[in-house]
C-alpha cells in the first residue's frame, strides 16, 4: 500500500523557518518525481513545487528564493525548507506523487505574528 506522511508543520512568525519532511512507502520512490502541494484555508490545491527523479527543480513564483525542496532516496524521504515565511503562505501542505491532487493528511503551517 503506498503511503505518504507528512511533518514538520507548525506556527511560526513571519520571517521564519520551517522544514517539512514527507516519509514515503509502498512504491518505488527513487524513481517517482514527487510534488509540495498546498491549501490555504478556503481555497482550493495550489502547486508548490517539484522534484525530479534525477533531482532537477521547479518552483511557483511565489516561493522562489525562499522555499527548497530536496529528496533522500536512501530515505524514502521528501523535504520541503520554508524560509522567510509570510503570512500569504499560511495551508496545509501536502507531498504527493500528482501535482494536482493529494492522498495524505498533510501538515499544517501556521506563519502569525
Amino acid at each position: 500500500e503506498e503511503q505518504l506522511v507528512e511533518s514538520g508543520g507548525g506556527q511560526v512568525q513571519p520571517g521564519g523557518s520551517l522544514r517539512l519532511s514527507c516519509a514515503a512507502s509502498g512504491f518505488t520512490f527513487s524513481t517517482q518525481s514527487m510534488n509540495w502541494v498546498r491549501q490555504a484555508p478556503g481555497k482550493g490545491l495550489e502547486w508548490v513545487s517539484t522534484i525530479t527523479s534525477s533531482g532537477a527543480t521547479l518552483y511557483r513564483e511565489s516561493v522562489k528564493g525562499r522555499f527548497t525542496i530536496s529528496r533522500d532516496n536512501a530515505k524514502n524521504t521528501l523535504y520541503l525548507q520554508l524560509n522567510s515565511l509570510k503570512a500569504e503562505d499560511t495551508a496545509i501542505y501536502y507531498c504527493s506523487k500528482k501535482a494536482t491532487s493529494v492522498a495524505s493528511q498533510g501538515t499544517q503551517v501556521t506563519v502569525s505574528s
